[in-house]
């Protein structure tokens, strides 16, 4: 008998973790090389360089200040990646403020629900993006003005924050305490929440982190087109390149052809990107015409990332691929497989990063399983989050007295003590590594009067990683399609539903609870059976 793993230290040393505030510790080398560039624009050339960055920040963090924005309060940012976004984001951390980020292309219902539910007091934009702002902004009460990065008729502009000097309030900030962002996620289940992040847990991340970003060098060049409205952007990308001095090169949105022009022109070395991006780089044949020489790492995250893809993208790149695993609640890094030494096991999220204790545990019976085992991934460190804004309930049943945070995910640990991410306990869908919660899907779909009862869950797609399925029982007639489309005019792109099944019953527990798992359990049956 194999005895259980008990709990797993990081064979990393710890690292020391400084008491800082974040802002500081982000740009806490900007004087070692104040010429060289930190923030560029992939498509417009608009460059920051450290010095430029600093002064920047110190400008916009005066005109927040002067224009009402004190400690604590949130500042909604819908944005895609620009040098500004970064901006406006250190220069509300740095005043106090929290930014709360938000996907550009959700619908003015979702952004004036988070806005609503984080009591945000005014909103940063792009100028295309304005009209959809001030429909949510209706929707959350406590806007009272929205910035454009521009102009546009009725908002704020931008320059307008620039107008009050580079001398921002010194803020009094306690790092353990102080929320420094308020990003959403579904966490295991149900509709977002906003996830408390102090200074403390950010520096910290950054900290353990070092392990991955410590393959760049001050001018490096990095890629900047993961969303930054994102934990893995915002951090891992936005904080992790500028704390090395690394330069990022942003991009809006993912096109291959412009990421790869982008690789080439300003010869990136290392770019994070997730799983469907590898999958493009393996089997694109667009690639073979760019020059991508320069290029030596690229880190997956935000989903599971098989071997075989990696493994393609290593021979027909000459790159070093690794992946790594975290959770919008732990800042987001717990996991990293490292850069360089002799273990390489590219299916494999590495070992816990320092400072990180883990458990596994059996979701059924809460004892720890053996070495080899399968069992949900429980995280403890310094970069877990303080809780979900407002959700006592919801953070009580994740976060334990002692410090535990139940990931929702089930991993296995080998005898080296390195982690394989293979299965979710918690039920969200991860469509191109973007969450999409099925009781969002299921709530909007059972207010179709021709829908009886309806149930969504994963399944697996080559491109996209995962796409939502439903399962319907129609109490009037009702064609597939219609359903798709009816809720493809209600959310986000990344949430439609893209397969439909009509089934007789959705099977329940007899309190209620959907068995999403019954019907996963039977789409794998369906697929093994057609295979």
């Amino acid at each position: 008998m194999v005895s259980p793993t008990g709990i797993l230290r990081s064979p990393h040393p710890d690292v020391v973790i400084p008491d800082s505030a974040f802002v500081p510790f982000v740009l806490g080398r900007a004087a070692e090389f104040p010429d060289a560039p930190a923030l560029i624009c992939g498509v417009t050339g608009k460059t920051y360089t450290y010095a430029g960055l600093v002064d920047a920040v110190h400008h916009v963090a005066a005109g927040l200040h002067a224009r009402g924005i004190r400690k604590g309060d949130v500042i909604g940012m819908v944005s895609p990646n620009l040098p500004d976004f970064a901006v406006v984001f250190y220069a509300a951390a740095l005043i106090g403020a929290v930014p709360s980020t938000v996907n550009p292309i959700a619908t003015a219902e979702e952004i004036g629900a988070q806005f609503a539910d984080s009591e945000a007091l005014c909103i940063v934009t792009i100028p295309d993006l304005y009209e959809k702002c001030e429909a949510a902004a209706r929707l959350a009460s406590t806007v009272r003005e929205i910035v454009v990065l521009g102009e546009r008729e009725g908002a704020v502009p931008y320059r307008a924050l620039w107008a009050h000097g580079n001398t921002p309030p010194v803020v009094d900030i306690d790092p353990a305490n102080d929320l420094a962002a308020l990003p959403y996620s579904s966490g295991t289940s149900g509709i977002p929440k906003g996830v408390m992040l102090t200074h403390r847990n950010l520096v910290a991340n950054l900290c353990q982190m070092e392990g991955v970003t410590q393959v760049l060098a001050p001018g490096d060049r990095v890629l900047g087109v993961l969303p930054f409205f994102h934990i893995y952007g915002m951090i891992v990308v936005m904080g992790g390149a500028l704390r090395q001095g690394a330069c990022i090169v942003t991009l809006p949105r993912f096109d291959l052809e412009q990421v790869l022009r982008v690789l080439q022109e300003h010869r990136i070395r290392m770019a994070n990107i997730v799983p469907p991006i590898l999958l493009a780089f393996a089997k694109h044949p667009v690639v073979a015409n760019y020059d991508l020489s320069a290029l030596r790492y690229l880190f997956s995250g935000a989903a599971p990332l098989g071997s075989e893809v990696a493994s393609a993208v290593e021979a027909r790149l000459g790159v070093t691929v690794r992946q790594g695993y975290g959770l919008t609640e732990t800042s987001p890094v717990s996991h990293f497989h490292p850069m360089s030494g002799d273990r390489v096991q590219l299916d494999s999220v590495g070992p816990s990063a320092p400072n990180t204790e883990c458990l596994l545990v059996d979701p059924m019976t809460g004892e720890d399983v053996a070495t080899g085992e399968r069992g949900e991934v429980w995280i403890r460190g310094p970069q877990v989050m303080k809780g979900y804004l407002n959700k006592p309930e919801a953070t009580a049943a994740c976060l334990t007295d002692d410090g535990w945070f139940r990931t929702g995910d089930i991993g296995v640990v080998d005898e080296y003590g390195w982690y394989r991410i293979v299965d979710r306990v918690k039920e969200l869908i991860k469509y191109k590594g973007l969450q999409v919660a099925p009781a969002e899907l299921e709530a909007l779909l059972l207010g179709h009067p021709a829908i009886a009862d309806a149930a969504v869950i994963p399944v697996p797609d080559a491109e996209a990683g995962e796409i939502p399925k439903a399962y319907i029982v129609a109490r009037t007639p009702i064609d597939a399609d219609s359903i798709m489309q009816f809720v493809a005019e209600r959310v986000s792109p990344y949430k439609k539903v893209r397969q439909v099944e009509f089934i007789d019953a959705i099977p329940k527990s007899p309190s209620g609870k959907i068995l999403r798992r019954l019907l996963v359990d039977r789409e794998r049956a369906k697929a093994a059976a057609a295979h």
